[in-house]
C-alpha cells in the first residue's frame, strides 16, 4: 500500500489501524526527502529479529540448513514434552 504524506496526515489513525490489522507496510511518499514506511511494531520487531539472526554468516547457514531439512521432511516432529526432554528442561 502507498500514500502521500498529506494523505497520511489527514488519516493517520486509519493508516495505523490498517498497518496493524493487515500487517501490511504502508509506504509514505514525500516530495522533499526520501520515502518512509509505516509498519506495525510487531511486524517491525519480527523483521529486526530475522535480520539479526541472519546477520552472522555461520548462524544464517545453520538456520537455512535446518529450514531445508525441515522442508525435506527429514526431521521427525516432536511433542513439546519430547523437545523439553531432549534439551533437558
Amino acid at each position: 500500500m502507498e500514500t502521500t504524506f498529506s494523505q497520511l496526515r489527514g488519516r493517520l489513525k486509519s493508516y495505523c489501524d490498517q498497518a496493524v490489522a493487515n500487517r501490511q507496510a504502508i509506504r509514505v511518499r514525500r516530495r522533499k526527502g526520501g520515502d518512509v514506511v509505516l509498519v506495525a511494531a510487531e511486524e517491525f520487531d519480527s523483521l529486526a529479529e530475522t535480520a539479526h539472526l541472519l546477520s552472522s554468516p555461520p548462524n544464517a547457514a545453520r538456520l537455512l540448513a535446518a529450514l531445508a531439512r525441515a522442508r525435506r521432511n527429514k526431521i521427525k516432529p516432536m511433542t513439546v514434552e519430547e523437545l523439553r526432554a531432549a534439551v533437558g528442561i
